[in-house]
């Protein structure tokens, strides 16, 4: 199977299991909050970290359907993080993967529960995982939580925040990244590999690597669509960092400087897996992200 077959079948798949985690009953009264969440959920998008999770677990060995409640109840914290960031007390943006966002379909009090009921799904959906030990399981849970949590997504969003109408220096953006942007892909990478069983110290810090320096590689880029993309094309605003003063990585280096980094820390990921069997859908998923156009 080439690489874009292999996307397709995975993505395929984890849009069919995420509409079956969250097509679950619902109460009179308060289905309005479950529409709101799959408003979001389902509405596309790339589910880069779902189909890391299960490529890292097929590296590892594993049967990917095992890591599926994983990937999913990635997918769902990472919605969830959209929508509570695109409220007019966070990020205020209108537009999310080519339509309106939460707050604006919805209203923003829904859009802050639809938020909350895919963070609690997640984990619902994460320990009711099957086919696995519990140790694995209970695993695949304090990943989320510590990668998702206050020292880690959560805490890179709070530094986003601060930074907003002020210089900061590069050190300080490659940690506000690190976790914003980074915790949750260095999570995707080291949940295939539990789900899998992989107790191994070089792969998981091989996976971990991987995921951070991607996920620095991936915001650079986002940075540089958001100056150079077509909203039409990215789904969401653009120029919207340098109308809200925001310290991002062209603002520091400039667009060449960037494109140069972009492709050093892509190299840098790919590297990190070198030596590990099966690589190779990882290492073309890395290279495709630095030329997307989206």
């Amino acid at each position: 199977m080439t690489f874009s077959e292999q996307m397709k079948a995975d993505v395929a798949q984890i849009e069919a299991a995420l509409a079956q985690y969250l097509s679950r009953e619902t109460g009179e009264g308060y289905d309005r909050i479950f529409e709101a969440a799959k408003y979001s959920a389902l509405a596309g998008g790339k589910r880069l970290r779902p189909v890391i999770v299960l490529a890292f677990c097929r590296l590892c060995g594993g049967e990917a359907d095992k890591a599926m409640p994983f990937a999913c109840a990635l997918e769902m914290i990472h919605t969830y993080s959209l929508i509570h960031d695109d409220l007019p007390c966070m990020d205020d943006d209108d537009l999310r993967r080519g339509r309106p966002t939460c707050h604006k379909a919805f209203d923003e009090a829904t859009a802050v529960l639809a938020g909350d009921g895919l963070l609690t799904a997640a984990f619902e959906t994460a320990a009711a995982a099957k086919g696995l030990d519990a140790e694995a399981v209970l695993r695949c849970v304090r990943i989320l939580g510590r990668e998702a949590g206050m020292n880690g997504m959560i805490a890179g969003q709070v530094l986003d925040l601060g930074a907003e109408h002020r210089r900061i220096s590069l050190d300080a953006l490659n940690l506000l990244q690190s976790l914003k942007t980074g915790c949750l892909l260095r999570a995707a990478c080291e949940l295939g590999c539990t789900a899998a069983g992989c107790t191994d110290a070089r792969t998981l810090e091989a996976a971990r690597e991987y995921g951070e320096k991607l996920g620095l590689a991936f915001q650079i880029q986002d940075d540089i669509l958001d100056i150079e993309g077509d909203a039409r094309t990215l789904g969401k605003t653009t120029g919207k960092d340098a109308r809200d003063e925001k310290s991002t990585f062209p603002a520091l280096l400039g667009l060449e400087a960037c494109r140069a980094l972009a492709d050093r820390l892509t190299g840098e990921a790919v590297a990190a897996l070198d030596g590990l069997p099966g690589n190779g859908f990882l290492t073309e998923l890395a290279r495709s992200l630095t030329g997307r156009a989206n």
